[in-house]
Order: C-alpha cells, then sequence, then structure tokens
C-alpha cells in the first residue's frame, strides 16, 4: 500500500500481516484473537537487517490508527518517510500492532481478563514480523508510544531490557498512580457506576449501546480497563473489580497494592529491573510540563532515581499538555533508530 508523500520524496510501503493469537485469545473480554499489524518499511529496502521499532499506542487507538490517513499533520509511516529522507533518521522497519480491547484500550502487560498482551508482543508478534521481513533481532529492537503506550513501553524496558528490547521511549507514559488515578477521580468513575447499580457488566452494556458516550462514561471506562489490567479478577464481572468501596471511596489496601506493583516508580526498585534498564542502548523519557493527568510528577521521580541509580537515560519536559504532542517524536525516533543501527 503506497501512501500520500510529497512529489518526489520517497516513500516507504506498509504492509499487512495478520496473527492468530494464542496470547490475545487468552481473554474474558470477547476480544478477537485476529490481530493485525501493519508493519513500514522504508523507501529502497526490503527490510533485511533493518532495526524493528513497535509503536504501541496510546487509550482508545489501536496501531493501525497510525498509519491511517490524518488532516493537517503526518501519520507516522509519513512522519518518518520525511525523517529518512532528511537524514535526521536511519532506516528503520515500524510495527504497528492492533491491541485495542473491548476495555477501550491496552497496558501491554498480562491478565487473564484483558489477555497476555505482554506475551502478545513479546513472542508471538515479533516472531511474525522477524521471521517475513528479517528485520530486527536481539540488540535490535526498539519499543515506544505515548500515554499508556509510554507505560507500555517503560513498562517492557523495565522487565525485558536487554534481552527483548535494547531502546525504548516513553512520551507522557502512566506512572505516578497514586496521583494519576486519584480518589477524586475515583469519585467520578462511582457515580457514573452509581447510575447502573455498580453493576459493570449492565455499564459496559450501557457504554457499548450508547448512541453517543460522555466523558464521564469514557473516563469510567478507562479506570476499569486499568482495574482488568493491573489487579484482576476472573470470578468478578467482566473479570473487573474496584480497588475502592463504593459507599465512602476509599482505598482498599489489598486491592491498591496490586495496582502500585505495576507502577514504575515500584518496578524500578527491583533490582533486575535496574540492571534490565541499564542493559539498554537508550531510554528516552519525557513529559510535558503542565500535563493534566499530573503525569509530569510521575516522571520527574524518575528521571530523579534513575539518576540516583546510575541508570543511562535520557529525560526532557516540554511546554505543553498530554494531548497532541506526536511532534515529539521527531526526537525520540531518530534516538531510537540510531542506537540499533
Amino acid at each position: 500500500m503506497r501512501r500520500r508523500s510529497e512529489i518526489g520524496k520517497p516513500t516507504g510501503r506498509i504492509e499487512q500481516i495478520w496473527i492468530d493469537s494464542k496470547a490475545a485469545a487468552d481473554n474474558l473480554l470477547g476480544d478477537p484473537e485476529r490481530r493485525r499489524v501493519d508493519v513500514y518499511i522504508p523507501a529502497g529496502h526490503d527490510g533485511k537487517g533493518l532495526p524493528l521499532l513497535v509503536d504501541v499506542v496510546g487509550f482508545t487507538a489501536g496501531g493501525p490508527a497510525h498509519t491511517n490517513w490524518k488532516n493537517h499533520g503526518e501519520t507516522v509511516p509519513e512522519r518518518v518517510d520525511r525523517l529518512i529522507a532528511s537524514g535526521a533518521m536511519k532506516p528503520a522497519v515500524i510495527a504497528f500492532p492492533d491491541c485495542f480491547t473491548r476495555l477501550g484500550g491496552n497496558q501491554y502487560v498480562n491478565s487473564p481478563v484483558m489477555g497476555r498482551w505482554e506475551d502478545f508482543l513479546t513472542q508471538e508478534m515479533l516472531a511474525a514480523v522477524e521471521g517475513k521481513f528479517g528485520c530486527g533481532g536481539v540488540g535490535k529492537r526498539g519499543i515506544f508510544g505515548k500515554s499508556s503506550g509510554g507505560y507500555g513501553s517503560i513498562y517492557h524496558a523495565l522487565k525485558h531490557g536487554g534481552t527483548i528490547w535494547s531502546a525504548a521511549a516513553c512520551h507522557s507514559g502512566d506512572m505516578g498512580f497514586d496521583l494519576l488515578y486519584s480518589l477524586g477521580d475515583w469519585g467520578g468513575v462511582l457515580r457514573t457506576l452509581a447510575k447502573h447499580q455498580f453493576d459493570i457488566a449492565k455499564f459496559i452494556d450501557a457504554f457499548e449501546g450508547a448512541v453517543k458516550s460522555d466523558d464521564k462514561s469514557w473516563h469510567a471506562i478507562m479506570f476499569l480497563a486499568q482495574a482488568a489490567s493491573f489487579d484482576p479478577d476472573p470470578t468478578s464481572p467482566l473479570g473487573v473489580r474496584l480497588p475502592v468501596t463504593t459507599d465512602t471511596c476509599q482505598l482498599l489496601p489489598d486491592r491498591w497494592a496490586n495496582w502500585l506493583s505495576f507502577d514504575p516508580l515500584t518496578i524500578v526498585e527491583d533490582k533486575d529491573a535496574q540492571e534490565n534498564l541499564k542493559a539498554m542502548k537508550c531510554l528516552f523519557i519525557d513529559c510535558g510540563d503542565i500535563d493534566q493527568y499530573n503525569l509530569v510528577y510521575g516522571a520527574r521521580l524518575l528521571n530523579r532515581r534513575l539518576t540516583d541509580l546510575n541508570i543511562d537515560h535520557r529525560y526532557e519536559e516540554f511546554p505543553d499538555t498530554h494531548s497532541g504532542i506526536d511532534y515529539r517524536m521527531d526526537i525520540s525516533l531518530p534516538l531510537l533508530a540510531a542506537a540499533l543501527s
């Protein structure tokens, strides 16, 4: 498939592959096991011997959304075409896996409710893409994303740095859970669920059947997706349970502890995670200094801790919010490709 580009400028191509995934099939939401992966191959290359970058997208999206047409802006392949043509970026293959779920998105971790998405990425997806195009391999794989995708990137670096992934870029990734998922936010979730007698299955059915869902409902389903990722309960409706009491919005310590075990600020204290990060060739972290989800505070804490641990990384803050920050890839993607080339 060819795409729009400036006349005379080299244009990469996008090939589409499908994976019948056992890891994705292992879910309680009824989500499909057959998954699409769009693969960008730069102009003048067949993919062989090139580094592989994997784009894990933010909440409400799937990988193919980043290869689709975009108004008044660039798709990721168009951006990479420009960067490579200008000499700013070395050629790389980029995979865009579809990891969308019924709960609106993905945190790219293994969950008996959401599916084994960590396994999907590190085993099935990599094997399929690298086997077909001859790219990537140990020492030549990178992962990048924004928001939930930024979380997926830093989580995978912490868990699989040096063995699976050798470079990662975390743009405004989820971290600092105490501020990101505050009690005030949970109060809003409870008010939304109260309209459905706190019956999560009934709320999801109403959400999916609505002609138009409001922002409060989207906010609630996002929190439910995190609950199904960080504290899944296969015996609960749709496998989702809350970390707060429904009457007084008080944290349940045992439940919340499970959430915090997935916070990058918690994981980074693990010695194995520290060694994984030290094995990375490139670790890039950034966040907007007025991020409306308070993520800049978690990013600053992680940056400070990585510095204390003498873990090589690059940290940047930029004057912006959490929204509309694709332009940050002009900085991160050349860094990843150079480190892996």
